[in-house]
C-alpha cells in the first residue's frame, strides 16, 4: 500500500511548497480557494474560478502572495470538513493549547454582502496560544503589487478595478508592511477571533461588521447541509462519495451551470518538468460522467443547469465540437505561459489550454451519450436541440476516419484513437435510437446505422492486438490504453464480452500497480507521470459491471484509502510516494469514484448482497 498523510502530523513544505496532497478546497459557486494544512490559503482566484488570482503560492511560493494563519509554537494538526459542507476545520494542538480554525467561502445572503468573502473564525478550545496572521495581496498570478491603504481601521489592497478588505476581530492590531497586512495575537480558552478577505470587483468593497459575519458563516453551513440531506445515494462508501459530489460542487459555476475539470492551472503531473495545465474549463469529455453522476445521486437541478450550459456553449460552434469551452461558454480559450516559478520549479506556468483548438472526435460521443441519458431520466429533448443532435451525426459520418488528438489531447501527431473511434459507434448508436423512437430527425438514420458498421469494423479489426489479446490505443499499434475501457463503459460492447474482459485483464498486468492504474505506458513527453485515479475507479467499475464483484470492491477499498485527510482526490497519484500530482480538486478522479461506487451498490443488489 502506498504511504498517504496521517490525519493528525506536523505539517512540512519543501522550498516554501507544500504537498499537494496537503490542499483542502473551499468554493461558494464562483470561485476556489486552496488551504494547507498549516493554515496558509495559498490559492484564491477572484472574482471567479478563471480569473486571475490574489493569491498564487501554490505556483510561486515567493511572488504568488498568500494568507497566513496559524500558531506561532510547534503544533500538530488534524483537519475535516464540517459534515455535508465544504466548510473546513482544522485544530491545531500545541504544548499550550488547541485553537479550532474554520474556514469557508461565504455564499451570498439577501442583505448587502461583499462580491466574494473568504471568512476564517478561529476559536480556543484549551489553553492560550499564540498566533499569527499575514496576508500577502498578489494580484493577477503574483505579478502586480498592491496598493496597500486603509479605510477607518480597515487595512485595504487594490490593483486597477480589484480590491480586498482584510477585516479582523480580535485578532490582533493589524500593520501594512513590505506589500503585507499581518498582526500577531494570543488566542484564550472561549474567546473568538473574526478574519475575513472581503473583495470587490469594479464595484465599491462592502465592509461587514461581526455579527454579519459570524451569521453568514452559520447560514454558509447550515445551506451545504440541506443540499447534501437531498443527495439521494445510500449505497457502499457513502461518506466518500458525497464528499466527491461535493467536491464536484466546487466546481460548478453557478452563473452558468458549467462544471470546471479542475479549481487550478499548472499543479504538476511531473515535479519539475512541463506537463502542466490549466484545468479551469468544462470539457465535453466529461459531459456524460458529470450528467451521468448528478443523475444517479439526485442533483437534478445540477444536471439540468449543466445540460443546458453544453447545450447553449456547444450551438456557438455547431456543426462542430470543440474540445473544451469557458465556465461562460466561451470557445476562444488561447494559452499562454506565465513568469512564474511553478510548484517547486515545474514549469511552464500555463493560463489557457490550446487543446481547446484540436481536433478531437471523443466529444461527439459524449455529447450523444450526455443527450441520452438526460432523455433517460425522464427529460424532453427541444426540437432545436434534437435537430442539432441529429446534424452532430451527420458530422460523425463525415469525421470518423479523421485522425485525431485522443482523450489525452497529445500535442504530437495525430492518430486514429481506439477510444475516439468507439465513441463515434456511441454517436451513431444514439442518434439511430433517437431516431426510431421520433426524438430526432431521422432521414439520414439509415446512413448513421452504415457508418455504425464501418466504425465497428475499423475497431474490432484495427484497433484489437491478438498479441496482447487487447484493445490497443490506436489503430494498427501495440501499445495500451487505459481509455479503452471507456467505450464499453458507456455502451460500445457489454462488459461481460470476452474480448472486454481480456481488455480489463491486460490493462491491469501492463498499466497497473496493484489498485492504481497507469493510463498509458508513455507518451511524446515520456514516461514520468503517475497512476491515472480516474482510469484506476474506471478499472473498479469494469470489474462490477463485468460481473468480477469480489475484485472491483477489493479495488475499490484500495483506491478509498487513497484520498488526502479531507477525501479530496488529484488527478494522478506518483506510484511510489503516494504523492497527489496534477490539479486539484480534480473533476474527473472524483466522477469515476462516483461511477465505480454506483456500479458496485447496483451490482450488488443485483446479486441479493
Amino acid at each position: 500500500m502506498l504511504r498517504t498523510s496521517s490525519a493528525v502530523s506536523r505539517p512540512s513544505r519543501v522550498d516554501g511548497y507544500a504537498p499537494i496532497r496537503d490542499y483542502a478546497a473551499l468554493g461558494d459557486g464562483r470561485t476556489v480557494a486552496l488551504v494547507a494544512r498549516d493554515g496558509a490559503v495559498d490559492w484564491l482566484p477572484l472574482p471567479d474560478l478563471d480569473s486571475p488570482t490574489v493569491f498564487a503560492a501554490v505556483l510561486d511560493s515567493r511572488r504568488g502572495g498568500c494568507f497566513a494563519l496559524g500558531p506561532t509554537v510547534p503544533y500538530e494538526v488534524d483537519r475535516r470538513y464540517l459534515p455535508g459542507t465544504n466548510v473546513l476545520e482544522t485544530t491545531f494542538r500545541t504544548s499550550v493549547g488547541a485553537v479550532r480554525v474554520t474556514d469557508a467561502l461565504t455564499l451570498p445572503s439577501r442583505s448587502l454582502t461583499p462580491h466574494r468573502e473568504l471568512q476564517r473564525r478561529v476559536e480556543c478550545i484549551a489553553g492560550r496560544v499564540p498566533m499569527s496572521w499575514r496576508v500577502e495581496p498578489r494580484f493577477g498570478y503574483g505579478l502586480e503589487a498592491p496598493r496597500l491603504a486603509r479605510h477607518g481601521a480597515v487595512p485595504i489592497a487594490s490593483h486597477r478595478g480589484d480590491a480586498i478588505a482584510v477585516c479582523s476581530y480580535d485578532a490582533g492590531e493589524p500593520t501594512c508592511t513590505d506589500g503585507a497586512i499581518g498582526a500577531s495575537f494570543e488566542a484564550v480558552e472561549g474567546q473568538d477571533a473574526h478574519l475575513a478577505v472581503c473583495a470587490a470587483h469594479q464595484e465599491p468593497l462592502v465592509l461587514p461588521a461581526r455579527r454579519e459575519l459570524e451569521e453568514r458563516l452559520n447560514q454558509t453551513v447550515a445551506t451545504w447541509r440541506r443540499w447534501t440531506e437531498s443527495l439521494e445515494y445510500d449505497g457502499p462508501w457513502r461518506e466518500s462519495v458525497h464528499r466527491s459530489i461535493l467536491a464536484l460542487k466546487l466546481l460548478v459555476f453557478a452563473p452558468s451551470g458549467a462544471v470546471a475539470a479542475a479549481a487550478t492551472t499548472s499543479l504538476p503531473e511531473e515535479i519539475g518538468a512541463g506537463r502542466n495545465w490549466d484545468y479551469r474549463y468544462c470539457w465535453v469529455r466529461d459531459s456524460a460522467f458529470t450528467v451521468d453522476a448528478m443523475i444517479g445521486i439526485g442533483c437534478f437541478h445540477e444536471a439540468r443547469a449543466y445540460f443546458w450550459w453544453l447545450m447553449h456553449a456547444s450551438q456557438l460552434t455547431h456543426p462542430s465540437l470543440h474540445p473544451l469551452y469557458d465556465v461562460d461558454g466561451s470557445h476562444r480559450v488561447n494559452e499562454r505561459e506565465l513568469p512564474l516559478d511553478g510548484y517547486r520549479g515545474s514549469r511552464p506556468v500555463r493560463l489557457g489550454n490550446s487543446a481547446s483548438a484540436q481536433c478531437q472526435l471523443d466529444p461527439y460521443g459524449e455529447l450523444l451519450q450526455t443527450a441520452w441519458l438526460y432523455a433517460a431520466a425522464g427529460h424532453p429533448i427541444e426540437r432545436d436541440i434534437a435537430h442539432r443532435l441529429a446534424e452532430y451525426a451527420d458530422t460523425v459520418c463525415e469525421l470518423w476516419r479523421t485522425p485525431d488528438a485522443g482523450i489525452w489531447e497529445a500535442r504530437g501527431a495525430p492518430s486514429h484513437h481506439t477510444h475516439s473511434k468507439m465513441m463515434c459507434w456511441i454517436a451513431l448508436e444514439r442518434a439511430a435510437a433517437f431516431a426510431e423512437r421520433g426524438i430526432v430527425p431521422g432521414k439520414n438514420a439509415a446512413r448513421w446505422r452504415r457508418e455504425q458498421r464501418h466504425i465497428r469494423e475499423f475497431v474490432e479489426t484495427r484497433c484489437w492486438s491478438a498479441a496482447k489479446r487487447s484493445y490497443v490505443g490506436s489503430a494498427d499499434g501495440e501499445e495500451l490504453d487505459a481509455a479503452a475501457l471507456l467505450g464499453p463503459l458507456q455502451g460500445y460492447a457489454d462488459l461481460r464480452d470476452e474480448r472486454v474482459q481480456a481488455t480489463l485483464d491486460a490493462i491491469r498486468s501492463e498499466l497497473g500497480h496493484g489498485a492504481l492504474v497507469r493510463r498509458y505506458a508513455e507518451d511524446e513527453l515520456g514516461s514520468g507521470e503517475g497512476a491515472f485515479l480516474a482510469c484506476s475507479f474506471w478499472v473498479a467499475e469494469a470489474l462490477a459491471r463485468g460481473g468480477r464483484l469480489d475484485q472491483a470492491i477489493e479495488t475499490m477499498e484500495a483506491l478509498v484509502d487513497l484520498g488526502n485527510d479531507v477525501g479530496l482526490y488529484s488527478e494522478q497519484i506518483d506510484l511510489e510516494t503516494g504523492a497527489f500530482l496534477g490539479n486539484l480538486p480534480q473533476g474527473l478522479s472524483h466522477l469515476a469514484l462516483i461511477g465505480a461506487a454506483t456500479a458496485i451498490a447496483e451490482q450488488s443488489r443485483a446479486n441479493g448482497q
